[in-house]
């Protein structure tokens, strides 16, 4: 078996408030790679859109700004924490942006 015919798996990422706005779009499908970690799909966000670097991403591409995280399958008690875990075949998550400020 060659690299190109690699398995890839697919992930739902979902958009809500803040970033449905920037994206322009409530959600995306992202064929995943095994071993790819959060942090990986964050920096593909910030290079599908761009706009949501500076925003809701970091300008390291590869974390999310204060506030602004991934909810995994709808679990409020499970919210993504650590960037260099790895999602499952068939997850959705979904971004969560919390405006914060006064």
């Amino acid at each position: 078996m060659d690299k190109t015919s690699e398995i890839m798996d697919t992930i739902t990422v979902e958009f809500t408030n803040l970033a449905r706005v920037v994206a322009g779009v409530p959600n995306i499908e992202l064929s995943i790679k095994p071993g790819e970690t959060y942090a990986d799909i964050v920096q593909r966000l910030g290079v599908l859109y761009p706009y949501l670097v500076g925003v809701l991403i970091d300008n390291d591409g590869r974390t999310f700004l204060s506030s602004n995280m991934f909810i995994i399958n709808n679990e409020m008690g499970d919210p993504v924490m650590v960037m260099d875990e790895h999602p499952r075949p068939g997850d959705r998550l979904t971004l969560v942006a919390v405006a914060t400020g006064g």
